[in-house]
């Protein structure tokens, strides 16, 4: 879906298709058919935006055969689907039966990162809507933060220049600009909006910045507000926003939430947990009022956690210092099994600083939660889940001034 802002940006909203398990070209054109043109269809919309997670032997398979290319965009145009954006942060099986940190490898200081972020910009160039101004492809926080010796650092910062150099090669032989956007998330080399400042101020700003996923934003307990001015005043753009929720639990010593946070420890996924040791609750009911203090008059919290939720739940996380926040991507649009909620607040915080004011400071918003397989009670109707997602963040979107721009 495409949306104009006030100040003429074409905004594109779209959902990640590493919701679903696919690890060939045919498991991926599959998806298109049995889960995006019904999402589209559900929206009653002619072009519906996906942002395609494409593991590592799909991209080589299409970058090594121009007609598996063609056949990919020939079959995206005929559903009605659009690409303007690529999750290159899985580099592959996703969907195992057990990733956890799995997904952090290969990192950037591994040859066969630089070699796959390249290749899917070039499979992007070739994808891209012929009126799409840019387009951009998400990756990983540099690597886990452990081990990342000093070597290994500045084995990725050379990369960095590298894939910088590479991108305005793809934009010179395609015509086609494609950004690289960097995001931060809990428990890696670069976790918040501060370490992204710290590890990524310097880079060509025209190729490469963040993507902001604005769950791992929340779990961190960053503000909104703050964060994106500090990206700004750092020349960091948001070249792509993961729009996403996490889960909280306001009492974690509440039985009721105990419960419910067992049930969303699942062996997938890494699910980090984090509380805020300084936490001012009722600051925190005041702010989201609208009432509370001022960001630049309120200290930031001093945020303590886990790897894990399985950690948390096991004890090594304090359960009276202040509200849980799980890195577990929620639906956008429902609220989980109470006493627990979402940070959709927060989202709604991101969306206002990105796109509510007099300029457009993102255009690429991709809806991303890929844990419904995983949900406690997964869904029978995944089309209509995904298709509720996308209302709820359109609703936002118009909410914000932005004009719904069909195609």
């Amino acid at each position: 879906m495409r949306f104009r802002h006030p100040d003429g940006t074409t905004v594109h909203l779209g959902y990640c298709s590493n919701v679903h398990q696919a690890e060939d070209l045919d498991g991926v054109l599959t998806q298109l058919a049995d889960h995006a043109e019904p999402v589209r269809e559900r929206l009653g919309v002619d072009r519906l935006g996906i942002g395609l997670w494409l593991a590592r032997d799909v991209v080589a398979r299409l970058t090594s055969a121009p007609g598996e290319l063609r056949r990919l965009k020939s079959e995206l145009d005929a559903r009605g689907l659009e690409t303007v954006t690529l999750n290159a942060f899985p580099y592959a099986g996703f969907h195992r039966e057990v990733v956890k940190k799995d997904v952090y490898l290969p990192d950037w200081a591994d040859e066969a990162r630089l070699t796959h972020t390249l290749d899917c910009a070039r499979v992007l160039a070739a994808l891209l809507p012929d009126d799409a101004e840019r387009g951009s492809v998400s990756t990983l926080p540099l690597a886990w933060r452990t081990p990342w010796p000093p070597d290994r650092a500045d084995t990725a910062r050379r990369a960095l220049d590298r894939l910088a150099a590479g991108l305005a090669t793809v934009e010179s032989d395609t015509g086609r600009r494609v950004r690289v956007g960097f995001e931060p998330e809990p428990g890696c080399v670069v976790e918040t909006t501060g370490q992204a400042v710290r590890e990524l101020r310097g880079l060509d700003p025209e190729r490469l910045g963040v993507c902001l996923d604005a769950c791992h934003l929340a779990v961190q307990f960053e503000d909104p507000g703050a964060a994106l001015r500090r990206l700004a005043e750092a020349g960091l753009p948001v070249v792509k926003l993961q729009a996403s929720c996490a889960v909280e639990a306001p009492d974690p010593s509440d039985p009721a939430a105990r419960t419910a946070l067992h049930r969303l420890a699942e062996p997938r996924f890494l699910h980090q947990t984090r509380t805020a040791a300084r936490w001012d609750r009722k600051a925190e009911e005041l702010i989201r009022a609208g009432e509370g203090p001022r960001t630049a008059d309120r200290a930031e919290p001093e945020v303590r956690g886990v790897d894990d939720l399985p950690d948390a739940l096991d004890g090594d996380l304090p359960t009276d210092s202040g509200p849980w926040r799980v890195h577990f991507h929620a639906p956008l649009h429902a609220d989980p099994e109470p006493p627990l909620r979402t940070t959709a607040d927060q989202l709604g915080q991101v969306l206002a600083g990105l796109l509510g004011g007099a300029s457009a400071d993102c255009d690429h918003i991709e809806v991303e939660t890929y844990t419904w397989s995983v949900l406690p009670d997964p869904p029978t109707d995944l089309p209509g889940g995904i298709a509720a997602e996308l209302a709820w963040a359109r609703d936002r979107l118009t909410g914000l001034g932005l004009k719904d721009d069909r195609r």
